[in-house]
C-alpha cells in the first residue's frame, strides 16, 4: 500500500452514498432494440435536464414489500428490493406499472388510472390484488457514483420489458419527454449535442449495443443474478477538458494512484516537457519517441526525493533534451541509473546522463546476452542481483527499490519492486495499451510466462497494487493485471497453435493471418515476432 505521506494530494473523503435503483426498460422496435428514457428536470439537484433511465431511492417501504413481490429462487433479498423500488419509481416517475394479477394478467391502464402515482405505492397495488412483477426485472450493472461529485448513489441498473398496452407519462416534475430510442441512436445524438447523458448512461448504452434483442439482454442477465460490470468511475483532465473512466480503461490505475479519493487534479495528457508527479517520491518523464512500439514515448521515472537523492530507472534513448530535462527534475542529484533492460528506447541514455551528474552515479542493470540484436547491446558497470535491494535513505525515510529478474522481453530484463509503496516498475515485461513483443532469439516465451508468474506473486506478497510501466500509463489492481495478461497469451497462443494445427505445412505469414485475424494487417509484421515465440514455446512444450 502506497504511503499516506508520498501522496501528492491531502485526504478527501467522498460525499456518503444514498441507496437507488434504476430500471432499463426495453421493447423490441421495428429497427432492433429500444430502451425508454426520459428527460430529468432542469432544477433536479442531480444530473439536471439529462436524458436517463427511470429511477430513484430506495425506501423503507420497498423492503418492507417482499411478501407483495414475485421473486426468482435465487434472487436475493437485497435484489428483490432494489427491484421493487425500480417498480414503484417507474411507476411514480413514467406511469409504468410492472405488475400482474393473480391470475397472470399484467396490470392495465385501467390498474394505472385507478392508482395515485403520490400515494403509497405498494399498500395500492396489494388493495387492488396486483402483485409487484420482481421475478421479470434483471441485475445489469451496478454503478457507483465518481468519488468527486457531491451527491453519490449506490445504485444497481436494473433490466425488465415494458409491459404490452401500456403508454409512459411523465410525472411533469421530476421527469419530462419520455421516448424511445435505440441505443445507438441515442449514443449518435448525444455526440452531435441533441441528446445528453452522463457517462454512467453513455458506457451502458454502448454496452446494450451489443445486443439485438430485448430476450438477448434478459437472457444475458439471467444467467446470474450478479451485475454483469461493477464500476465506481474515476475522472481526470485530458486536453482541457474533464473525462471519465471506468477500471478496464488504460488512465484508471493512474488515477486512483494519484488522486485516491477521487480529486479532479490529474492532467492524463502525454507530453515530454516537464515531468508528471505521481507520488512524492515517484516522477515520471516521457521520451520524444512516439511510435507503434513505444506508443505514447518511453517512460523514465526518478524514484526518491531531493533529501534522499534519486534513481534513475530507464533513461531512454541518447536524447540530449530529454536527459537534460530528466537530470533537471532530479536537481542534478541521481545516485544509481538502472536500466531494465537493454533495448535502445531504454538503455542508450545511461552513459550521457551519468556524465552530467558532477558525481557519477553506477550504471546498473544486466549485460545483454549473446541473443541480443547488435542495436541492443549494453553492458551496465555493475550487475544487478535478483533479490537485491538499492536503498535510498535520509532523515528516517527510505526508498527501496529490490530487483527481480524477468527474462522473457529480453535475455536481460529486471523489473524493480518500490518496497515501502507497493509500486512495480515493470519495463516492458508489463505495459498499458498493449501487449509486448516477445522477438527471438533474444526473447523467450516461457520465460515471459515464467516471469509473469514470479510477479503475481509477488503482488500479492508484497501488497503490490500498482504497475508503472515503460510504456503507457500506471496500472492498477496489479495481480489481476498480470492474470488477465497471462490469459490473454495462453488464448494468443491456442490460435496459433489451432492455425499450425488446420496448416502443419503453413508459413509463418499463414499462421499469423489466421492467429492475428483480430489484429489490423499493418501490424502483423510485428505480430509475426511474437508469434514465431508462442511457435517455439509450443513445440518446447510438445518436446518436455
Amino acid at each position: 500500500m502506497v504511503r499516506s505521506s508520498q501522496l501528492l494530494h491531502p485526504a478527501h473523503t467522498p460525499a456518503p452514498l444514498r441507496e437507488a435503483a434504476t430500471v432499463l426498460l426495453l421493447r423490441d422496435g421495428s429497427h432492433g432494440l429500444e430502451v425508454l428514457m426520459t428527460r430529468r428536470s432542469t432544477t433536479a439537484s442531480f444530473a439536471p435536464g439529462a436524458f436517463v433511465f427511470p429511477g430513484g431511492g430506495v425506501d423503507a417501504a420497498d423492503a418492507q414489500s417482499h411478501a407483495l413481490a414475485s421473486r426468482r429462487s435465487s434472487q436475493s433479498d437485497a435484489h428483490l428490493t432494489e427491484a421493487i423500488a425500480a417498480i414503484r419509481e417507474s411507476f411514480e416517475e413514467l406511469g409504468i406499472l410492472l405488475a400482474r394479477h393473480a391470475d397472470g394478467r399484467w396490470a392495465d391502464t385501467s390498474d394505472i388510472a385507478a392508482l395515485n402515482r403520490k400515494a403509497p405505492f405498494a399498500a395500492q397495488c396489494e388493495a387492488r390484488g396486483l402483485q409487484l412483477a420482481a421475478d421479470q426485472v434483471f441485475v445489469l450493472a451496478h454503478w457507483i457514483t465518481d468519488r468527486d461529485l457531491p451527491r453519490r448513489f449506490n445504485v444497481p441498473f436494473l433490466v425488465a420489458r415494458m409491459p404490452e398496452g401500456q403508454t409512459p407519462v411523465a410525472d411533469e416534475f421530476e421527469q419530462f419527454e419520455p421516448v424511445w430510442v435505440r441505443p445507438s441512436d441515442a449514443l449518435a445524438r448525444h455526440e452531435a449535442g441533441q441528446f445528453f447523458i452522463i457517462f454512467p448512461t453513455i458506457r451502458t448504452l454502448e454496452r446494450l449495443v451489443t445486443w439485438q434483442t430485448v430476450d438477448e439482454v434478459l437472457a444475458a442477465c439471467a444467467a446470474t443474478e450478479e451485475p454483469l460490470w461493477t464500476s465506481c468511475p474515476r475522472a481526470g483532465w485530458l486536453a482541457g477538458q474533464e473525462v471519465r473512466y471506468m477500471e478496464h480503461e488504460p488512465p484508471f490505475g493512474e488515477l486512483a494512484l494519484v488522486c485516491p479519493d477521487g480529486q479532479l487534479l490529474h492532467h492524463l495528457d502525454w507530453q515530454n516537457q516537464q515531468p508528471v508527479s505521481l507520488l512524492k517520491n515517484v516522477q515520471r518523464l516521457t521520451a520524444p519517441n512516439p511510435g507503434v512500439m513505444t506508443g505514447p514515448g518511453t517512460n523514465s521515472y526518478l524514484v526518491g526525493d531531493p533529501h534522499t537523492g534519486f534513481i534513475a530507472i530507464d533513461p531512454g534513448p541518447a536524447d540530449a533534451e530529454h536527459l537534460e530535462r530528466l537530470w533537471r527534475a532530479a536537481g542534478g542529484n541521481i545516485r544509481f541509473i538502472v536500466c531494465t533492460h537493454s533495448h535502445p528506447d531504454h538503455s542508450p541514455g545511461a552513459k550521457p546522463l551519468q556524465l552530467m551528474c558532477d558525481s557519477p552515479p553506477p550504471i546498473l542493470g544486466l549485460a545483454s546476452r549473446p541473443s541480443a540484436r547488435a542495436h541492443s547491446q549494453f553492458t551496465p558497470e555493475r550487475e544487478l542481483q535478483d533479490g537485491e535491494r538499492l536503498v535510498l535513505e535520509r532523515a528516517g525515510v527510505t526508498h527501496t527499490l529490490r530487483v527481480m529478474h524477468t527474462p522473457g522481453h529480453a535475455a536481460n530484463h529486471l523489473c524493480l519492486v518500490l518496497e515501502e509503496d507497493g509500486l512495480l516498475f515493470s519495463g516492458d515485461h508489463v505495459l498499458n495499451g498493449s501487449t509486448t513483443v516477445i522477438d527471438p532469439p533474444d526473447g523467450h516465451m516461457g520465460d515471459y510466462l515464467n516471469s509473469l508468474d514470479m510477479l503475481a506473486a509477488a503482488c500479492e506478497h508484497d501488497g503490490i497494487e500498482f504497475i508503472l510501466p515503460a510504456h503507457g500509463h500506471v496500472l492498477g489492481h496489479a495481480r489481476q493485471a498480470i492474470t488477465q495478461l497471462k490469459a490473454h497469451r495462453l488464448k494468443r497462443e491456442a490460435k496459433i497453435a489451432a492455425a499450425m494445427q488446420a496448416m502443419p505445412h503453413g508459413t509463418l505469414q499463414q499462421w499469423v493471418e489466421h492467429a492475428y485475424a483480430d489484429v489490423p494487417p499493418r501490424l502483423w509484421p510485428v505480430a509475426a515476432r511474437s508469434l514465431q515465440a508462442h511457435v517455439d514455446h509450443i513445440r518446447e512444450t510438445l518436446q518436455a
